[in-house]
């Protein structure tokens, strides 16, 4: 089954009791029982749904995974999957990375005694040269929110197995679509369906999908024990989503493609971040790992201030200032002060986020009008 198929029918089949060819949203707690422990493969809510179960059909379909566990948002499928962890054991990261994740590591998980480092992933020898013997994980961030870094992930996934230790990979910003990780050498490939996968900015979610068996016994522990699971209406809207998730992606790459290279020639740009282009260090590594090279592209104004960055960003109309990325619409942001703010300043700087860079997600709308969206932008800078 090719990829465009995949999303449609991956895990699919009409509702048994109606045909529905949607699988419906099962908005119920809890399910009638035969008799104790004597039940349909559905107890109560919290455990399993078969709104989500269709779901996490579709996802592990998708990424080529035996199983998914989906979750309430993608930063409860991060808190799920570091919860394998005990005291004592160390995790190998990239220092850039999402602001999001960065938080959980280093104020939820490090006071626990779970250590991180936090490496340049691009360069392998860095990686290497991190491990310690206690490392039990390395989480991998391809293309990186927001330098739009490249990571190997073969050689990355190669070197980890080689020491006994799990990869797992975050893989948000290039969807399936994209990239498919576990092909890769990856354990495991997490998302936050809210983005790509949803499409539409109408619904928080996150999932992990595996074939690694203690990797997944721990998922469906976590389910079960804390319970940080989605809804059957927001399992409904990501299933919805992901059904167009290549037309979508098609269209966003060709846009960002046209965007980048206007962003590139424009005398007001001094730099700008995009896989696609040929200068870029990791464009031979995404154009062997990737599909096409994304719907992300990052970039800095010749007035490298804050201040720049804040008028040009209030002055643009198709692209809304606002967190979050992968939606239809194409959206501008400041990760500074938005998305990596509660990375410290000094730790951004060092990684290469500087103060003034801006990200766009580049959504579906015509390329023209978003050009011209950007021109009137420039103007005010």
């Amino acid at each position: 089954m090719k990829f465009n198929t995949k999303v449609i029918h991956a895990g699919q089949k009409p509702e048994e009791t109606s045909g529905a060819v949607m699988p419906p949203i099962f908005q119920t707690s809890t399910y009638a029982q035969q008799a104790p422990d004597v039940h349909k493969g559905y107890d109560y809510a919290r455990v399993g749904n078969p709104t989500r179960t269709a779901l996490e059909k579709l996802i592990a379909g998708i990424e080529g995974a035996d199983a998914c566990a989906c979750f309430g948002s993608g930063c409860a499928a991060m808190d799920a999957m570091l919860k394998m962890f005990r005291p004592g054991d160390h995790v190998i990261s990239s220092n850039d990375l999402y602001g999001g994740t960065y938080r959980l590591f280093t104020q939820v998980f490090e006071p626990f005694g779970i250590s991180f480092s936090f490496v340049d992933m691009t360069d392998p020898n860095l990686v290497e040269e991190a491990i310690k013997p206690n490392t039990k994980l390395i989480w991998i961030e391809t293309p990186t929110n927001p330098l739009l870094n490249i990571v190997d992930i073969r050689v990355l996934t190669d070197l980890a197995k080689s020491r006994q230790i799990i990869t797992v990979v975050d893989n948000t910003f290039a969807s399936p679509y994209l990239q498919q990780p576990l092909t890769l050498g990856a354990d495991a490939v997490l998302h936050s369906t809210t983005k790509y996968l949803g499409g539409h900015s109408d619904v928080i979610g996150g999932a992990v999908a595996t074939s690694h068996g203690k990797i997944l016994k721990n998922l469906r522990f976590q389910v079960k024990t804390t319970g940080g699971v989605p809804g059957p209406m927001d399992c409904y809207l990501t299933l919805r989503g992901i059904k167009t998730l290549s037309v979508r992606m098609e269209r966003s790459c060709n846009n960002t493609r046209t965007i980048a290279k206007y962003l590139e020639s424009h005398p007001k740009v001094k730099h700008v971040r995009y896989p696609g282009f040929t200068n870029h260090p990791g464009h031979s590594i995404a154009a062997s790992q990737m599909k096409d090279f994304g719907g992300m592209v990052s970039f800095t104004l010749k007035k490298d201030s804050v201040e720049s960055a804040h008028t040009f960003m209030s002055n643009t109309h198709y692209f809304t200032l606002a967190e979050s990325l992968g939606g239809v619409e194409s959206l501008i942001s400041h990760p500074a002060s938005m998305t990596h703010g509660s990375i410290p300043a000094e730790v951004r700087r060092k990684a290469g986020l500087s103060d003034s860079l801006i990200r766009i997600s580049v959504g579906i709308e015509d390329e023209q009008d978003l050009i011209a969206d950007l021109d009137r932008a420039f103007e005010a800078v």
